[in-house]
């Protein structure tokens, strides 16, 4: 079956290249009168959308989305709900001189090598251009979310490391999000990366990043064991995001170190509710949510768009020095935090609404 979908209950599937006329993606399972507008959509393409600072790629993209069907006067339908977004400042030019040359980190061998042609203008479909089409699809998860279980459950992502240079968590600030440019929770560190990236930017290089994703007003009892649980649904959802190669929730591979004392969350009782003294486990047990903040990290290689010559070779097998001219970003792990939340917001949607199915109102 072809990967371009997600989900069981509440299942997506995007469409479109990079340099095609328009991105998009249709959204089924979507629960009838449930108020959806464009506004609402372009709210979160808006903070994944290029070009909003020099430390992002400087194509420009308005990002605007149009709703074609499955809203009618305000008002979700139950009918699937297909979003379209334009391409506008496509530069296919500057990809003529790859046409036939496989670039080191890229999927340009492994495309052709599986479907006997590629669009390289951009990557084509293996672009993280799709990824807009996934926030489109994310924004409609988050209003399902809100619609059933009120406006408690809240979905942030925050870049927690650049390079090798971590964010200190003794001065996390989720309200300083948006008053920097790297979804940075800790404002000296913020500081500290803008130089380091302008070093790298200038090198004609790129970094990679981690990227943390925290959902909490998550009840317990969500996932579905054995095969489908909510915490391996997640990592596949992260792991799908362009240049993700590694994911952890909770401690992660930190508890590969930690004796059985000191990793497992301790349990007490409050208010006839069982709560839990730490959060090791990252809000999931058995692959079931437990009713803690579900925490997620993924991290994400440094981008292969490069100006620096790499060796690759041609179609025909010659191998040659590539260099991949264009507008990139130095870090791609900066886009990717509103991209791991739409990811994190579609997981829990459609594991809701199979909950509820199994379970009931």
């Amino acid at each position: 079956m072809p990967g371009n979908s997600f989900g069981h209950t509440f299942t997506y599937t995007t469409w479109g290249e990079s340099h095609g006329p328009a991105i998009g993606c249709v959204v089924d399972g979507v629960p009838p009168n449930i108020p959806l507008a464009e506004p609402e959509i372009q709210h979160w393409l808006d903070r994944r959308r290029p070009g909003q600072s020099k430390y992002t790629t400087q194509r420009k993209e308005p990002d605007t989305v149009d709703i074609l069907s499955g809203v009618f006067e305000g008002k979700t339908t139950g009918t699937p709900v297909s979003l379209m977004i334009r391409n506008q400042d496509q530069r296919s030019k500057d990809y003529s001189e790859i046409k036939d040359r496989y670039r080191p980190g890229h999927a340009d061998y492994t495309y052709d090598a599986k479907y006997g042609n590629r669009d390289y203008r951009g990557g084509g479909r293996s672009s993280a251009r799709e990824t807009a089409s996934r926030v489109a699809a994310g924004a409609i998860a988050r209003k399902v979310l809100t619609s059933i279980l009120g406006d408690g459950v809240v979905i942030r992502g925050a870049l927690v490391q650049m390079g090798p240079h971590r964010v200190d968590r003794d001065n996390w600030d989720w309200s300083i999000l948006e008053d920097n440019p790297f979804w940075c929770p800790d404002a000296g560190m913020a500081a500290q990366w803008a130089g380091y990236l302008d070093e790298v930017r200038k090198a004609g290089s790129s970094v990679g990043a981690v990227v943390e994703v925290v959902a909490s007003g998550v009840p317990a009892g969500l996932g579905e064991p054995v095969y489908d649980k909510i915490d391996s649904d997640l990592a596949k959802a992260m792991m799908s995001i362009n240049a993700s190669k590694g994911v952890e929730i909770g401690t992660g591979f930190a508890a590969a170190s930690e004796r059985g004392e000191d990793a497992h969350d301790e349990m007490y009782m409050e208010d006839g509710k069982v709560r839990f003294r730490t959060n090791r486990a990252g809000g999931v047990l058995g692959g079931i949510s437990n009713g803690e903040d579900i925490v997620v990290r993924f991290a994400v290689k440094p981008t292969s768009s490069i100006l620096i010559s790499r060796q690759g070779v041609t179609s025909a097998g010659k191998e040659v020095e590539v260099i991949t001219k264009g507008r990139h970003d130095p870090c791609v792990g900066i886009r990717a935090v509103p991209v791991g939340e739409a990811m994190m917001a579609l997981v829990l949607a459609d594991h809701l609404l199979r909950h509820r199915a199994q379970i009931g109102p």
